[in-house]
């Protein structure tokens, strides 16, 4: 009613203007007194006036006013604002009221404990020891739907009850049905089943009220209530002052003598943030064999400690068990799933999960969309994160900053340039603020598309906008000046981040530490390791592996094993990239049986051996032509799940091919076709090297057709394969017309290119005559006019051969000559050469040396 009459001011009418005044108020009779006591509450009675002299004669009387028909409705508005009281009237003053005596307030009735009983619930006692909840409610769901299970369990031991439990159901009737079967044999138990008493209520009831009697004065506490609550704001002191001094943290905790729900909690989320989720899991159940049941806030604490340990399994084994308790997921816990999730890089799961959410909740928030896009974007699924960044404003839900950074970082992964600079001024156009984590992905960008200039310029700008540099920016920089091999910009680099009071992280000892190992300079990335072990900085794979890998390439194993025993004492466990480094090491020194035998000792480590790992062995075997031993990696393969690919087909043909055996290559290229694997380049060039191995330049000619007829062009080493092969087939013009046509086509020879083609043609020709001599003549002219010279070790054989062609010196020996090393004519070399001439070295009888490599013959095959 009172609305009704706001709704009309006294303004509205088109004649309030126009009329008298009015008093606001009139007399009334008792019924109409009565009948209106409902919409305005009575005044309290004004004081007597004092007695005054007799007034004045009163003037006559107005004119009778007009009728207002808004009067009624003006009692709001007067109550709102009251009006000046009216002018005493002439009647003599009535004596005052006689005061009020207050009427006795009534005695509360005594409560008996049937008024504090709650409906449908029922407890149950004797229940055996080792029940679980989810037997309880299947057993007591006959009766009706349960909407709790309340099991006690004991404080000594988790897994065990104590006992008794209360069953909640949806209607007093479902109760009442469950309590007629007292004594029912359960489990080899008598159970004692009743209604609840309503003494727990009335216990309740009656401290509530004593809380709040006498103006609600709490009672004062005891002294163990008053300890317990120092303790608690200790403890939560201790978490927001001092998070890293973990030690601190757990001490503070277990001074509290009765922590409950709340304490429980911030220790678990506590434990979270560090990703302890064993430390989390104890406390958790510790709560609960303290007969504390946890709610969403604890299991979701409990889930994203699982989650930033990367545990994405014991995650979903916690939602399961939350979802058993009859607790719903919340939008935190189903955001935690997905940025869990997106971590692992694992985005269809994430996918799922949001799904899921919006199924379950409806509406999203910015949080949840910021996680799902930055899972997509970690696994450069962009096509999926546009998307959902269109649902999102769709929905009218306004992008956080991290959203935005997600895209960037997204766009950086796939080398997006132009994407990402949208996104950054999009950026900029919804008022915010670029960050150093804005600036960082443009950093990121350009170092990783090879453009350290732009990067450097970015950092530039960000410096003249008042952001200063950190640990994350600097270490972008030096990385890309590392990957373009600019080691010196790199360390001046890292001189300007200590000029500006940044100390160096792991991240950055590491980078320095791989420079050095690329550089060769062994010894500096050694002392940098003892330097971090002096600074108490925990080494991990990141800085033992470089330098396992550069003693393994400068054939150093035993430095490179040390290395790897430092790295296990450390307390720095192997991974399988570190042992990929120290396998590929040994094969490249031909210790192909030590390399397997480190195979066995990840599997001991209880490392999977990945793709790489087997390629390496593989690769060993096959360059010892040992291709039976190859097979049988493939073989090991298959059975740990890893499909044959390209760069697989690619080592055993060439395998093959090394042994000249054309036969199981053209099988192993008709399997490739069978299992759908597209051949490259790479491997049309081994299958025509088995060819020309073989002798069989018809099935090259056919290789090379077939590669034109899927679009593949030969590149230069199919050409030298192709001229190697005519030149072993005593065919020099058929290789001098195919140096020809590689030459029109737009390749340009290449070292290699020309001392395959003359290396081949002077140690398959005693006497040159025609189109082959003049065809070496110009190529020997050629390679003079590229500024073309041969190492000794070749020089020493053309020599040898040039000595059966020209035995007193012509124009190919002048030409010969002119692209020899500088220091030939020395009578040193001269004599070597002499000497290896008349006495038939068996080292230079050959061209074993120039070839692929010795037809060795694998032992399995016998």
């Amino acid at each position: 009613m009172p609305m009704q009459f706001l709704s009309l001011p006294t303004a509205s009418s088109p004649t309030s203007h126009l009329l008298p005044p009015k008093p606001f108020f009139k007399p009334l009779s008792s019924a109409s007194a009565s009948a209106s006591s409902f919409r305005r509450p009575s005044q309290p009675p004004p004081p007597p006036p004092k007695p005054s002299p007799p007034p004045p004669p009163p003037p006559p009387p107005p004119p009778p006013p007009l009728p207002n028909p808004l009067a009624s409705k003006l009692w709001l508005s007067s109550k709102l604002s009251p009006p000046p009281p009216p002018p005493p009237t002439q009647a003599p003053p009535r004596p005052p009221p006689p005061p009020l005596e207050p009427e006795p307030e009534p005695e509360p009735a005594p409560c008996d404990d049937e008024d504090f009983r709650q409906k449908g619930k029922v407890f149950v006692g004797n229940l055996p020891l080792r029940v679980r909840k989810a037997e309880v409610a299947d057993f007591f769901r006959q009766f009706g739907p349960l909407d709790k299970v309340e099991l006690v369990r004991a404080h000594d031991d988790p897994e065990r009850n104590a006992g008794f439990c209360f069953l909640y159901y949806s209607s007093a009737e479902d109760g009442e049905a469950a309590a007629e079967v007292d004594g029912v044999d359960f489990r080899g138990r008598s159970l004692t089943v009743r209604l609840d008493d309503g003494r727990r209520g009335r216990a309740r009831a009656e401290d509530r009220a004593r809380w709040v009697d006498h103006g609600r004065r709490r009672e004062p506490a005891s002294p163990w209530h008053r300890s317990r609550d120092e303790a608690c704001r200790e403890f939560r002191g201790v978490v927001e002052s001092r998070p890293h001094d973990w030690q601190a943290v757990v001490s503070a905790f277990e001074r509290i003598p009765k922590p409950s729900r709340r304490e429980f909690g911030l220790m678990i989320v506590y434990y979270a943030k560090r990703g302890d989720k064993h430390h989390a899991r104890a406390t958790f159940e510790n709560m609960r064999a303290r007969g504390i049941e946890p709610n969403a806030f604890v299991f979701t604490s409990l889930v994203h400690a699982y989650a930033v340990a990367r545990d994405m399994r014991g995650a979903l084994s916690c939602v399961e068990e939350m979802k058993a308790e009859g607790i719903e997921l919340t939008i935190v816990t189903y955001s935690i799933l997905i940025a869990g999730f997106g971590k692992i890089n694992d985005s269809q799961s994430a996918d799922k999960l949001f799904k899921e959410a919006k199924t379950n909740l409806g509406d999203l928030n910015g949080i949840i969309y910021s996680n799902i896009i930055h899972a997509h974007c970690q696994s450069g699924n962009m096509d999926r994160a546009e998307e959902l960044v269109r649902e999102m404003e769709e929905d009218g839900i306004d992008a956080p900053i991290d959203a935005y950074h997600s895209m960037m970082h997204g766009y950086t992964i796939i080398q997006d340039e132009k994407k990402c600079l949208i996104v950054f001024e999009r950026l900029k156009e919804c008022c915010f603020t670029p960050s150093i984590i804005s600036y960082g992905c443009l950093i990121n960008l350009y170092v990783k598309i090879g453009k350290v200039a732009k990067a450097i310029a970015i950092s530039k700008e960000m410096e003249s906008y008042g952001i200063k540099h950190n640990n994350k920016t600097y270490s972008m920089l030096i990385s890309g000046f590392i990957h373009l091999h600019d080691y010196t910009n790199a360390f001046s680099i890292f001189e300007e981040m200590i000029k500006s009071g940044l100390q160096p992280d792991r991240a950055i000892y590491n980078l320095l530490i791989e420079a050095f190992c690329k550089m060769g300079n062994m010894d500096r990335a050694i002392r940098i390791l003892e330097k971090m072990q002096k600074e108490r900085m925990q080494a991990s794979n990141r800085a033992f592996r470089p330098i396992i890998e550069g003693y393994a390439v400068a054939g150093d194993m035993k430095r490179a094993l040390d290395i790897f025993d430092l790295m296990r004492r450390s307390g720095c466990a192997p991974t399988v990239m570190t042992y990929n480094a120290l396998i590929h090491g040994l094969i490249r020194k031909n210790q192909v049986e030590r390399a397997v035998s480190v195979l066995s000792k990840m599997s001991t480590a209880g490392i999977t051996p990945n793709e790489h790992t087997y390629t390496i062995i593989m690769r060993g075997y096959a360059a010892n032509g040992r291709m039976q031993s190859a097979l049988a990696v493939t073989r090991e393969m298959s059975s740990q799940k890893i499909m044959r690919n390209t760069f697989i087909y690619n080592i055993l043909i060439d395998g093959w091919a090394r042994r000249g055996d054309v036969w199981e290559a053209a099988d192993l290229m008709k399997q490739m076709k069978e299992d759908g694997v597209p051949p490259n380049i790479h491997t049309y060039t081994s299958y025509i090297n088995a060819c020309c191995k073989a002798g069989d330049m018809q099935r090259a000619e056919k290789v090379i057709e077939e590669m034109a007829g899927v679009g593949l062009k030969p590149n230069l080493k199919t050409y030298t394969t192709l001229i190697k092969g005519w030149a072993r087939a005593s065919l020099p013009d058929r290789a001098l017309k195919c140096f020809e046509e590689m030459k029109l086509v737009g390749l340009k020879p290449d070292e290699a290119a020309y001392h395959c083609l003359v290396t081949s043609l002077l140690s398959r020709a005693s006497v040159m005559e025609g189109s082959t001599y003049t065809g070496v003549l110009s190529v020997c002219r050629e390679m003079f006019e590229n500024d073309l010279t041969v190492d000794m070790r070749t020089a020493v054989h053309w020599s040898r051969w040039l000595h059966k062609i020209e035995r007193t010196g012509g124009a190919l020996t002048e030409a010969l000559q002119r692209i020899f090393p500088p220091d030939w004519n020395s009578l040193e070399v001269l004599g070597e050469v002499s000497d290896s001439v008349n006495t038939g070295d068996s080292d230079y009888s050959s061209d074993s040396d120039l070839s692929d490599g010795d037809e060795n013959q694998d032992a399995d095959d016998n």
